[in-house]
């Protein structure tokens, strides 16, 4: 497996080995130890899955407290993933990294608390997967809104499909209760 830092370095893009022939292709997603040993640590608590359309776009979510770290990837069809850091004193408040996740490069993505996240689907249909540190807290979810001028987030999309929540999202500047940086 190759582990290599994004430009926000906690950010971590994990490329599995494959092992594959002419009956199709095998990979671990998760091995506690060697993802430990790459700096993706669990406990891992919770499994989620959701399928989407073209032109979904779901984020930028983040919990707190309750912060959640999610190992994600694209188990079929592709996306553009985003993870931005919201953590108030961070040298890297604000900037954000994308990827493109899909079924083809069997990418994933470690996204630590006190980062948001996000994504939007290229392929006509994508089935997502999140590993996650943390249980689902309704009561400590935030959202940024996915197109605040101040991130800049430059996604393959211009009219993206939102449900409500996400469309009002705030912009990045008006967030309460964000995370603090720890160093």
């Amino acid at each position: 497996m190759n582990v290599t830092p994004t430009r926000l370095p906690e950010v971590l893009l994990v490329e599995p080995r494959v092992h594959g022939d002419a009956r199709g292709y095998f990979f671990e997603s998760w091995a506690e130890k060697r993802y430990a040993d790459s700096g993706i640590a669990g406990p891992f608590v919770q499994d989620n899955i959701s399928r989407s359309p073209r032109g979904i776009l779901r984020g930028l979510h983040l919990q707190n407290p309750h912060a959640q770290g999610k190992l994600v990837s694209a188990i079929f069809g592709a996306v553009f993933d985003v993870a931005v850091d919201v953590r108030t004193g961070s040298p890297r408040f604000g900037q954000w990294v994308g990827e493109i996740l899909s079924d083809e490069n069997r990418r994933q993505l470690w996204v630590p608390p006190g980062f948001a996240h996000g994504f939007c689907v290229l392929s006509d249909e994508a089935i997502f997967h999140y590993k996650c540190t943390d249980s689902y807290h309704p009561e400590c979810e935030m959202s940024v809104l996915w197109n605040d001028p101040a991130i800049g987030i430059e996604w393959p999309v211009d009219k993206p499909t939102l449900n409500a929540k996400d469309a009002g999202a705030p912009l990045l500047a008006d967030v309460t209760r964000l995370p603090a940086y720890n160093g």
